[in-house]
């Protein structure tokens, strides 16, 4: 799990879907409004407390985004000056709004451009040809959204070889970061840095 503050009264919570396993739930849980997920929350709540210093107290806003390959995304908005009875609250009580949402996209990061080229050539003979790519902050990201042609536990098998699922969102990476490739990823840098090289 980890533990981003966005601003004074906002968190972000990544967890992959080894964390959910290890806390006895899967992704189908989280849809559902059950104690164990209501626990979940009150730890992250909690672990976010002692890492961030973000104080949780009256109603809070939450935006759990599923992400195919990586695991969830979760926006913790803390609803500050909407508290105005404190006696309203008990102490331990955590009122939550929950929005859900689900995402196809797969996105992953990688250390080198040579992993990026590597993955090319695994994917290229697998007919997979799309693919944005990006860098930032000394990383490249690989953003695949289209329907794919092959089952999509298997591609992400092939690109756990060469990367991490990416912890950040595609919209920051994509503001922030500089796209090098903007739509046949996998294609173009086949192209340019393997069939070329054979073709010499």
């Amino acid at each position: 799990m980890r533990l981003e503050r966005l601003n004074y009264n906002k968190i972000k919570i990544f967890l992959t879907f080894d964390d959910l396993i290890e806390r006895g739930l899967t992704k189908e849980d989280l849809m559902s409004d059950s104690l164990k997920v209501h626990q979940l929350f009150r730890d992250m709540i909690e672990e976010a407390s002692a890492e961030l210093g973000f104080e949780a107290d009256g109603p809070i806003a939450v935006e759990v985004y599923s992400l195919q390959a990586q695991g969830m995304v979760i926006i913790v908005t803390n609803s500050v000056g909407e508290k105005e009875d404190d006696e309203d609250f008990l102490d331990d009580y955590i009122e939550m709004q929950v929005t859900l949402d689900e995402s196809k996209d797969i996105f992953y990061q990688f250390h080198t451009f040579e992993d990026v080229i590597q993955l090319s050539t695994r994917l290229y003979e697998l007919s997979i040809r799309g693919g944005r790519l990006y860098s930032y902050e000394d990383n490249f990201y690989l953003l695949l959204e289209e329907d794919l042609s092959m089952n999509t536990e298997n591609l992400i098998a092939i690109l756990a070889e060469f990367g991490n699922p990416a912890t950040i969102t595609k919209y920051r990476v994509h503001e922030y970061g500089k796209m090098i490739f903007n739509d046949h990823a996998m294609k173009d840098i086949y192209h340019y840095f393997i069939k070329n090289k054979k073709d010499l």
